[in-house]
């Protein structure tokens, strides 16, 4: 495990890594090479008996929709997906195992013991927006390099994108207010680090999951339960004893039995400077106006008002009127809420012949029914904006890029010859989101269910 480099201040005030450790994982990544299906392999050996491994491919991660009533994506798990490539080597335990298993024959074993992948990664930057069609990975190689690499970057990418995507939300809908996530008991506790970095990306300011701020560098938070208060004789002797542990600018629950009486015993033992009060059930908009109304009128006019109970960004757009001064919010953020995936796919779109030199690829596609068809060849993906910056298209073509579009083109180089050269520090990746949502038409913010908030164009190469 790496030490803490030293620290300087960063956007918002907190703590920020500086040097290399700013573009690292704090903690030693295990081996990624299983988070894969069991046809990855048995795909790779048929290439490889056939002669067809080495063949140049181009594989693309893209969604055909967004979540039904959704206006934008956001991108995230850009950088658990570098980790992950980086991190894609098949251990002798793990080679025994699926030799143990039957799952692959001896030559196939032989080359994942020496895989490493070697091409190259261009997508979108962790934080962009994107449309339906977004070409938001894309991965470049031999085919048996970038098959391997099929399952765990989907399963990143489907997973934080869905999270960051509600979070962009509930930001929106708080406007401005600060947004605490807490939801790392609703789900698996691996994702629940998953879930607080995409969550950060986002738009939420802190987090309470202890794993995430030390995995991550994400400001933690926390005070007390209603436990705590439970374990206490009464409601006074709870306030006094947390207070006498954490300082006067702790944040009290105050409804475990009767909130009026709650908030009074808080400043009694607090006096006016306690930090905040938090509220957990209840009509939270009238509960909050006079909690606000008591709390000023015993002079406690700078104690602020933290609201939760499985909120999502509806709730929170509700409360815009109330004086809330901060939400938590659980459930329904590492849920996605009611969007655990994002249905993005890696499909092959562009191929060699043959594994010559200089071979030129050629488009691939797949033709079916139900809507599963997918376009051919290599794309590239710009943002037309109007004359006042506001995005108005995603145009997604093949062959040249147009000279009109070449200053707004979305695609950044992540990985060049195996190396990676795209990491970067997530508050980059979250003012990035804040910036690309802000320049979406207003529309893109609202919460009724609509259509993407822009189209996406495809544009063919131009003969000759």
């Amino acid at each position: 495990m790496s030490t803490a480099e030293p620290r300087s201040t960063a956007p918002g005030g907190r703590p920020a890594r500086t040097g290399e450790h700013a573009l690292r994982l704090p903690v030693e990544v295990p081996s990624t090479a299983l988070f894969t299906d069991h046809y990855e392999l048995t795909m790779l050996q048929a290439a490889l008996a056939a002669g067809t491994a080495d063949r140049p491919c181009v594989f693309e991660v893209f969604t055909r929709k967004l979540p039904e009533g959704r206006r934008y994506g956001v991108l995230a798990g850009v950088g658990r997906v570098l980790d992950a490539v980086e991190h894609f080597r098949f251990e002798p335990a793990q080679l025994d195992h699926l030799r143990t298993h039957d799952v692959v024959d001896e030559a196939t074993l032989d080359y994942l013991a020496g895989y490493r992948f070697s091409g190259t990664i261009s997508g979108y930057p962790e934080g962009e927006v994107y449309f339906p069609g977004s070409p938001v990975l894309r991965v470049e190689g031999t085919f048996a390099e970038c098959v391997l690499l099929e399952t765990v970057i989907l399963s990143i990418l489907n997973h934080d994108s869905a999270i960051a995507a509600a979070a962009s939300r509930m930001s929106s809908a708080a406007a401005g207010r600060p947004l605490i996530e807490m939801g790392a008991r609703r789900t698996h506790e691996l994702a629940a680090v998953a879930a607080s970095r995409a969550a950060y990306i986002g738009g939420f300011t802190t987090t309470s999951d202890l794993a995430a701020g030390f995995r991550y560098d994400i400001p933690t938070t926390g005070t007390s339960a209603h436990a705590f208060t439970l374990l206490h004789d009464n409601e006074r002797d709870a306030f006094e004893a947390q207070v006498a542990a954490l300082g006067r600018g702790t944040t009290l629950l105050v409804d475990t039995y009767d909130v009026q009486e709650a908030v009074r015993t808080a400043v009694e033992v607090a006096g006016p400077e306690l930090g905040a009060v938090r509220i957990d059930s209840g009509d939270l908009l009238l509960v909050a106006h006079r909690v606000r109304d008591q709390l000023d009128r015993l002079g406690a006019r700078d104690t602020r008002i933290v609201v939760t109970s499985d909120l999502d960004e509806y709730a929170i757009a509700s409360l815009a009127a109330a004086p809330v001064d901060a939400y938590g919010v659980g459930t329904q953020l590492v849920t996605g809420n009611g969007h655990p995936t994002c249905s993005m796919v890696y499909k092959l779109v562009a191929r060699a012949r043959s594994t010559e030199p200089g071979a030129p690829l050629e488009p691939v596609a797949k033709k079916s029914l139900g809507g599963k068809t997918s376009l051919g060849g290599r794309k590239w993906a710009a943002r037309r904006r109007d004359a006042e910056g506001v995005a108005e298209a995603e145009v997604v073509g093949t062959g040249p890029v147009p000279a009109e579009l070449a200053d707004a083109q979305l695609l950044v180089e992540l990985v060049r010859d195996g190396e990676v050269v795209g990491r970067e520090p997530m508050d980059v990746a979250r003012e990035r989101h804040a910036a690309a949502r802000a320049a979406l038409p207003l529309s893109a913010t609202q919460l009724s269910k609509g259509e993407p908030v822009i189209p996406t164009e495809y544009v063919a190469p131009q003969p000759g």
